[in-house]
């Protein structure tokens, strides 16, 4: 009995030494710009206010980049969303609570993350629109979802607001 127990013992120690020292690849992650890549640095970001009744104090930034090809790639991070929901963001021509014109729909903001559902960034190919953001008259609205309208959070921009950050 003493000589099964410790036939079972070494044939469970030498399976554990075994898987014991199986050596894990680290694989070290490219922290390095692909050719013709390019860098993000030249940006300009805006406060996000709430302005939900219902108190849901959703708020954030927006941030406008500069590419490399004069094309602007805007950036939302919002806080206090409601999760399982997508909230839409657009701009909107003139300051807030003034302007109704839409000028462009953005994309949804993930509830879950706060952050752009599609993708990190939503691209403006409009070569001029970058360098003549600091004169554009219009602010950002986020709306509680696509089927609900109602405006919880709103941000001036360009000409209606001073940047919050810039470089």
């Amino acid at each position: 009995m003493i000589k099964t127990y410790i036939k079972k013992l070494s044939v469970l120690t030498v399976i554990l030494i075994t898987l014991g020292s199986c050596d894990l690849e680290r694989l070290e992650s490219a922290q390095e710009v692909a050719d013709g890549g390019g860098t993000l640095d030249t940006y300009t970001a805006y406060t996000i206010d709430s302005t939900d009744p219902t108190g849901s104090n959703v708020n954030g930034r927006i941030v406008f980049w500069k590419t490399d090809l004069d094309q602007t790639l805007v950036q939302i991070s919002l806080f206090n969303t409601v999760e399982g929901l997508l909230h839409p963001a657009i701009l909107v021509g003139g300051a807030a609570g003034i302007g109704t014109t839409t000028m462009m729909a953005i994309d949804d903001v993930d509830g879950s993350t706060g952050e752009l559902s599609t993708n990190k960034f939503f691209l403006i190919a409009d070569t001029s629109f970058y360098d003549a953001l600091v004169a554009l008259d219009a602010h950002v609205s986020v709306s509680l979802s696509p089927e609900d309208d109602t405006i919880v959070a709103l941000g001036n921009i360009g000409a209606n607001a001073e940047p919050v950050a810039m470089n």
